[in-house]
């Protein structure tokens, strides 16, 4: 992926007004041979700790996506793929609970002083100021360009 920063990319997205997981797995969708649009609606349900329920993170959801299109396994007899891909994602999720304390978006707001709502908020200065979804958005997304930057494991 030679340097690009996947972390603003996503980020850029995510200003635009895009969902947390259309910024992280869109930020990939050229490496996917995927068109924008594509990448976005593939992505769109997601958004909001998967469709607004608040549970998984939807960046982590993105980055999860993300690798699964271009490190996960197509076999239902690879066993040894199947299993490295969800320790990949596995220790992706260690991390971000290290770095925030839980992978699910509603204690992730709540964290932050925001009621959760499984209505989408509308995109404005202040949702932008209050939100933390942006360095959730950021991290995943540096997450996934670091292994898919990490040299092939044979």
């Amino acid at each position: 992926m030679g340097g690009n920063d996947k972390g603003q990319l996503a980020l850029d997205y995510f200003n635009r007004g895009f969902n947390c997981a259309q910024s992280v797995f869109t930020a990939f969708h050229t490496e996917m041979g995927l068109e924008e649009a594509e990448a976005l609606r593939l992505s769109s349900s997601m958004g909001g700790g998967v469709g607004g329920l608040r549970e998984i993170c939807g960046a982590f959801c993105g980055m999860s996506m993300a690798l699964g299109a271009l490190l996960g396994y197509d076999s239902p007899t690879d066993l040894e793929r199947k299993k490295a891909h969800y320790a990949r994602i596995q220790e992706k999720a260690e991390r971000f609970r290290e770095a925030y304390g839980t992978v699910i978006c509603r204690e992730l707001l709540e964290s932050h002083g925001i009621q959760p709502s499984p209505v989408p908020a509308e995109r404005n200065e202040a949702y932008y100021l209050a939100r933390p979804c942006a360095r959730y958005v950021e991290a995943c997304a540096r997450m996934a360009q670091e292994d898919l930057d990490a040299p092939a494991q044979g």
